[in-house]
């Protein structure tokens, strides 16, 4: 401090005199330099903040992500990528804490179709705005979900299932992981294209609402096929069809909707890097192109297609479009049916 502030009173030309004398002496710390700001991304360990508990898709696919970005950057002499869960209030804790990090890349969201498209519109206040607090970076998965039946339930296709519950209103019952969330309104898309009415059965959680479709205490469930395949295949659940536009690898003999003959019924949810809004566009660039490598990646993909997701990276803009559709698309369920958040 010293030595810079009897730099910065100098006259004009004196002042010249020792900057080029210190260039030569190379003494940088007379200089004013912007080389922290300038230093290459990451050079510090970047956090994954993931605003759900351990365990579930959205996590397991954020360690992969983040394990192999890890790898990428360590090549390269960057730094390595953590992953933080804090969970809670349908993902609102961590996504708010992301939206209130300092935009400089180090701390990011890997959000949902529940955090980013579904709660805005579930929510009527959040304690940030939707609109404005994230930088879309880029797609990196879809998670499928799979349309399952209790063992006790007797329709055994899509087609018998139509059938019953058109003969039937109000009597089949679907379980869900909560009120408002994407496998309920999974089931409100799959009644409106149907023309079904079925009796919903909302549960504090995916858990409970599995064990009781397996004790047939309720007929139906959407889920993910990865929380979903090893019952099915296990022979403890029925699966009718899988609300993708393809059929799922980990899943390969259950049809999807359309090929079971319904259309316009394809749900589900995905799973994405976001950044704080403000981070500057170098860092996002940065982040998307690295994303769309790891994704890419052989061992990457086998290990996200044997969880049931399908690997997906994006452009920011195309992952923006995506946030925007499926707001608007379910923000329309959740008003027309007057849901309300548990």
């Amino acid at each position: 401090m010293r030595c810079l502030f009897a730099l910065s009173s100098l006259a004009p030309s004196r002042r010249a005199v020792v900057l080029a004398a210190a260039l030569v002496l190379g003494r940088p710390a007379l200089l004013p330099s912007n080389a922290q700001a300038q230093a290459a991304y990451p050079n510090k360990p970047v956090t994954f903040i993931v605003p759900f508990a351990p365990g579930g898709g959205t996590d397991i696919s954020a360690r992969t992500v983040a394990a192999k970005l890890t790898t990428l950057w360590s090549k390269s002499g960057g730094s390595t990528v953590l992953v933080e869960n804090r969970g809670g209030a349908a993902g609102i804790i961590g996504a708010d804490a992301v939206a209130k990090a300092r935009p400089d890349g180090y701390t990011l969201l890997i959000g949902n179709i529940g955090t980013q498209s579904i709660n805005p519109s579930l929510y009527p206040k959040l304690p940030y705005n939707p609109d404005t607090a994230f930088a879309p970076v880029s797609l990196i998965c879809e998670l499928p979900f799979v349309l399952m039946a209790s063992p006790k339930f007797a329709p055994k296709t899509v087609k018998e299932l139509v059938a019953f519950a058109k003969a039937n209103p109000d009597k089949v019952t679907f379980a869900s992981s909560g009120s408002g969330g994407s496998p309920h309104l999974t089931a409100e898309l799959f009644q409106l294209a149907t023309g079904t009415q079925l009796l919903h059965v909302p549960y504090k959680g995916g858990g409970p609402a599995m064990t009781d479709l397996m004790a047939g205490h309720v007929d139906l469930l959407f889920a993910s096929v990865l929380e979903s395949s090893g019952n099915i295949k296990s022979g403890k659940l029925k699966g009718l069809a899988v609300t993708h536009a393809k059929r799922s690898p980990a899943l390969p003999d259950v049809p999807t909707l359309a090929e079971a003959g319904v259309k316009n019924a394809e749900s589900g949810s995905w799973i994405a890097l976001l950044a704080p809004a403000g981070t500057p566009a170098a860092i996002v660039d940065k982040l998307a192109t690295d994303v769309k490598a790891v994704v890419a990646d052989p061992e990457v993909r086998e290990k996200l297609i044997a969880q049931g997701a399908v690997p997906q990276s994006s452009t920011p803009a195309e992952l923006q479009a995506l946030i925007d559709a499926d707001r608007a698309r379910y923000g329309r369920i959740i008003r027309d049916k007057g849901l309300k958040a548990e």
